[in-house]
């Protein structure tokens, strides 16, 4: 009884360290939308998309208003993004997206989380070639003829549709984030999340043993409070 009180008790925590960690980055997202573009989501589309985002993660409203008025305030550190590449163990790449006051912290401690696994940064676009932007867009299924939508969609950039039990995910290039958003918008569509994804065009296979060298490496990095996103390239 004790050893499944404990299993429990630990999956609790682990969800709960989950859900702060994706607070954290839905606050900087919003504090970084707020000072580019104002405090009013009906004229910045990119906090619209980063309130969104809270609603989806379940972040309180009290909570999504707070990071707002922070970020207003001139006293608030401003956060700026900061990308870094490397090669992980068996020539996988992984590309880390971070948000920072502090971006000589930031590539300290990238550079730490690399080091304890034997690894260095590259060089700034030497994973270019490997991974591309796309918006990707997971939205509510329910009343949805997603055939038809689907159909609709591709004037709005929609380049694919995958489905399962709960969600629905549209993928679209680069360029047409923006039209992708609009088009939802009109339709009002719920949104659960958008974001700009760095997806793999070419894949690296391993073995069972050498993909858990490479995942201990990404989850190290992810544990970092200023990593918003870490992508890889392993199958």
């Amino acid at each position: 009884m004790g050893r499944i009180f404990e299993k429990r008790k630990h999956t609790m925590f682990a969800r709960f360290d989950r859900m702060a960690k994706a607070f954290t980055k839905i606050g900087k997202e919003i504090a970084i939308a707020v000072k580019s573009n104002g405090p009013d989501p009906d004229n910045n589309a990119r906090l619209r998309i980063a309130i969104q985002n809270a609603k989806g993660a379940n972040m309180p409203k009290d909570r999504v208003d707070a990071a707002i008025k922070r970020a207003v305030s001139r006293d608030k550190e401003n956060f700026e993004e900061a990308t870094y590449e490397a090669y992980g163990p068996h020539g996988v790449g992984i590309f880390v997206e971070t948000a920072t006051d502090n971006t000589t912290r930031t590539v300290a401690n990238v550079r730490m989380h690399l080091s304890r696994h034997g690894r260095t940064l590259a060089t700034t676009g030497a994973l270019e070639s490997i991974f591309i932007r796309k918006g990707v867009f997971k939205i509510n299924p329910e009343g949805l003829d997603l055939d038809t939508l689907e159909l609709e969609l591709i004037d709005a950039g929609l380049e694919e549709m995958q489905r399962d039990e709960d969600a629905v995910f549209l993928t679209t290039a680069f360029t047409d984030f923006g039209n992708m958003q609009k088009a939802l918008e009109a339709r009002k569509i719920n949104v659960i999340s958008s974001e700009l994804q760095r997806v793999p065009n070419l894949l690296v296979e391993c073995t069972e043993e050498q993909e858990k060298e490479v995942l201990d490496l990404v989850e190290d990095i992810e544990s970092d409070d200023d990593v918003q996103n870490v992508y890889h390239n392993l199958k």
